[in-house]
């Protein structure tokens, strides 16, 4: 199940093994792996940090950082965190409901809605993200920082943004009947 370093920071598909199967099938995405230099007296020691992504297809994403001295132990603590941290999305159908731009840090994410068949149009971190939690059709542009972690994060939080027609008209106390609003 661990994988060898793979230089550059490549992304890297891991299905989780059948055992899960309770918790729901769920795919994990390595963003970034970094390796870092320590010098030594007897020269350079290295560790390293992965970026993973863990999403079920259904609506659920998480994201996780780790960090060993083996990239096999990152993406293991990693992955462990993105399990953890995985929360339901508003989703409508294969695409989002609305346009909503995500901040974190220096990060930022425009999604767009896009009609059947059009695709996942996103590059990185962002496409991990969308991939992850099951949405089919979407435009994407990542608009500030290019750091990886703050990207990813800012992705989820413009899908975290999200609210479906039905929960906005429920908080508004408006109820539908037949497709037309009604005031309660």
């Amino acid at each position: 199940m661990a994988q060898p370093h793979s230089g550059g920071g490549r992304r890297q598909e891991r299905q989780t093994d059948k055992s899960s199967a309770a918790r729901g099938d769920t795919t994990e995405k390595v963003v970034f792996i970094n390796r870092c230099a320590k010098v030594v007296k007897g020269g350079r020691r290295f560790s390293f940090s992965a970026l993973i992504v863990a999403g079920d297809h259904d609506g659920k994403v998480g994201v996780g950082f780790g960090k060993a001295n083996e990239v096999a132990e990152a993406i293991r603590k990693a992955s462990e965190a993105a399990r953890k941290s995985m929360e339901k999305m508003s989703l409508h159908e294969n695409t989002i409901p609305h346009e909503t731009i995500g901040e974190f840090g220096g990060g930022r994410v425009l999604l767009r809605p896009a009609s059947p068949g059009t695709g996942v149009i996103a590059g990185g971190g962002v496409r991990a993200v969308v991939e992850a939690v099951g949405i089919r059709d979407v435009l994407a542009k990542s608009l500030g920082s290019s750091n990886h972690s703050n990207v990813v994060k800012a992705t989820i939080e413009a899908l975290r943004s999200l609210r479906r027609r039905d929960e906005i008209l429920k908080v508004r106390g408006i109820r539908l009947n037949d497709g037309k609003a009604e005031q309660s």
